[in-house]
């Protein structure tokens, strides 16, 4: 993992204490009791220790990109939250989520019971096979773009772009606010 500056402490020298760093979360579910799913998901993250949820947006019904043709449509949102932990510890975290939720990994975007992408850790850049940040495709996808910025106008994708910006290049059609659909606040 690499940062923009490889000879930075991630310390405060003097106390020892890391500094918070935000976190974005993209979370979809098109299998099985879909919003349980994601409320599952979320409650799960916020029980996750030196993880601050800071928001959750609402719940979108979105189009499949990629996979099989007949794919069911999915549940997404967005949680925002700031952390001390380092990249690879969420990373861990997010996938023994997923597989607390019945995630059987396959055919690459095939339906699935839960999918918890890590998309950004503060300003940290990562290559690594199992671990790209930022995520290559979230300034891509209506589906990450539009709940991110429902519920953070400001937020940026470290070396790609804001996200109102990002999100007014994308087609939203297909991606649809559920206001119906809730997840409970803790």
């Amino acid at each position: 993992m690499s940062s923009p500056n490889p000879y930075a402490i991630d310390a405060d020298t003097l106390s020892g204490m890391k500094p918070l760093r935000k976190v974005v979360y993209s979370l979809g579910s098109n299998l099985g009791d879909r919003l349980n799913n994601l409320q599952g998901a979320v409650d799960a993250l916020r029980d996750t220790p030196d993880v601050i949820v800071v928001d959750v947006s609402s719940v979108y019904e979105t189009e499949p990109v990629g996979g099989p043709e007949d794919s069911p449509s999915f549940l997404n949102l967005v949680v925002v939250a700031e952390t001390t932990l380092e990249p690879r510890t969420l990373l861990e975290r997010a996938l023994a989520i997923e597989d607390a939720y019945g995630r059987e990994r396959g055919e690459k975007w095939a339906p699935r019971t839960l999918d918890v992408d890590l998309i950004m850790v503060g300003n940290t850049s990562s290559d690594a096979a199992d671990l790209r940040l930022p995520h290559p495709l979230a300034g891509e996808r209506a589906f990450v773009l539009l709940p991110w910025l429902e519920i953070d106008a400001k937020g940026e994708i470290p070396g790609v772009g804001e996200v109102a910006d990002l999100a007014g290049r994308v087609p939203g059609d297909g991606v649809v606010r559920r206001d119906d659909l809730l997840i409970e606040a803790d």
